[in-house]
């Protein structure tokens, strides 16, 4: 095993308490003094802003939209089959888009065999 020197600095290791403590910076302000009148009010303004900003942002959602038309409702009293079934309305929009899309490539790979094998207009 190699023999360690002072001052030198693996990383994963830590500072001893004496070093350490020298070279940590000041903070910015003291936590003790908290924040003044005119800041509080000022960070109140932002916040009620921010948040104006965000209900305006957020779309209208109705509860039926997502849900499937034809899916029989959940039991209230079970809020598992409530997520369950919000859960299954995105799972079977996402098969359907597969399902489309697989299909559309299946039908572009058979046109291109098409014109290729038995139309013979592209030469290969």
């Amino acid at each position: 095993m190699a023999k360690r020197n002072r001052g030198s600095h693996r990383p994963g290791q830590r500072r001893s308490d004496k070093h350490a403590a020298r070279h940590q910076p000041r903070p910015a302000f003291r936590p003790d003094q908290g924040l003044t009148v005119d800041e509080e009010a000022r960070a109140a303004d932002l916040e009620s802003r921010i948040l104006a900003q965000q209900r305006s942002a957020e779309p209208t959602v109705s509860r039926d939209q997502g849900r499937d038309v034809n899916a029989p409702a959940p039991r209230v009293s079970s809020p598992l089959a409530v997520r369950a079934a919000a859960e299954y309305a995105y799972v079977s929009r996402d098969v359907r888009r597969i399902v489309r899309i697989g299909g559309s490539m299946l039908g572009i790979l058979a046109v291109v065999f098409v014109l290729v094998r038995v139309a013979h207009v592209i030469n290969i």
